[in-house]
C-alpha cells in the first residue's frame, strides 16, 4: 500500500481567524451601540464608503447584527449569524477595516453641531380642564338618567340583565343594564360610539354630536313605557 503524506493541521489558522472575528465583534459592537443611540428605534443600519468598497453596519436593540464589507470583487460578512468567513476573505476585509473605522468616525463628527440653534422655548400648552369638566358633567347627567331607566326596566322585566334599544333619527341606540344599573349606552351598533361604558368616556367630539340626541332616546323610552301601560290597561280579569 502506498504511503500518503499527512494533511497539515488547520486548527491553528481557524483559532487565529476566530480570535480576529471576536476582536472585530467586540470593536464593531461598540460602533453598533453608538449608531443605535444616534438613530433611535429598535433596529437600523448605516453604510459607510471607503476607497475600496462599502461597509454596512446593522444593529438591533443596540446589539451588532452584522458587519458586511462589499467590494468590486466580493461580499464578505465579517460578523453575522451565518458561518464565519474564510481566512483569505477575512484578511481582505480586515485590510480595509481601519478605513471603515475612519469613515464611521467621520460620519459621527459630521453630526456635531447638528442641533445647535434649535430653540427649546416652546409656547405654553392650553389646559383641557374646562372641557373635561364639562364633558364629565354632561356624562354624569346622562348616566343618572340611564340608571333610572335601567332600574325601571329591571323592576318590570326582572332578571339580572337586559337591553333596551330604540332608533333616534334613524340611528340605533342601545342601553344595556345589569342588576338595575346601566352597563353601557351605545350608538350605531357593535362598531358604534359608547357614550357610557366601562372603558372610559367618549371624546368631546362624539359627545358633542350625540348628547343633543339623547333627549330623543329618553322620549323613545317613555313611549315604550306608555305602550306597556296601555297594553296592561286592556287586560280584563
Amino acid at each position: 500500500m502506498s504511503e500518503w503524506p499527512d494533511f497539515d493541521d488547520a486548527e491553528a489558522i481557524v483559532d487565529r481567524r476566530d480570535e480576529y472575528i471576536e476582536a472585530v465583534r467586540d470593536h464593531a459592537g461598540r460602533a453598533a451601540y453608538q449608531l443605535a443611540r444616534l438613530q433611535g428605534g429598535d433596529y437600523g443600519q448605516e453604510t459607510f464608503s471607503t476607497d475600496r468598497g462599502e461597509w454596512t453596519l446593522k444593529h438591533e436593540a443596540g446589539e451588532l447584527q452584522y458587519l458586511r464589507f462589499k467590494s468590486s470583487k466580493s461580499e464578505i460578512y465579517l460578523i453575522s449569524t451565518k458561518q464565519p468567513p474564510e481566512p483569505e476573505a477575512l484578511a481582505e476585509a480586515l485590510s480595509d477595516y481601519a478605513a471603515f473605522v475612519a469613515a464611521f468616525n467621520e460620519y459621527v463628527r459630521s453630526l456635531d453641531g447638528l442641533l445647535d440653534g434649535v430653540k427649546t422655548e416652546f409656547p405654553e400648552t392650553e389646559t383641557t380642564d374646562e372641557i373635561v369638566a364639562e364633558r364629565d358633567r354632561i356624562l354624569e347627567r346622562v348616566r343618572e338618567t340611564c340608571n333610572r331607566i335601567a332600574g325601571e326596566l329591571h323592576r318590570y322585566e326582572g332578571g339580572e340583565y337586559g337591553t333596551f334599544t330604540a332608533r333616534v333619527s334613524g340611528t340605533r341606540w342601545e342601553l344595556k343594564w345589569e342588576q338595575g344599573n346601566v352597563s353601557y349606552l351605545r350608538i350605531g351598533g357593535s362598531g358604534g360610539v359608547y357614550l357610557l361604558s366601562q372603558y372610559g368616556p367618549p371624546s368631546a367630539t362624539d359627545l358633542r354630536e350625540y348628547a343633543p340626541a339623547f333627549r330623543g332616546f329618553v322620549e323613545a323610552y317613555n313611549e315604550h313605557v306608555a305602550e306597556l301601560e296601555s297594553d296592561l290597561r286592556e287586560i280584563s280579569l
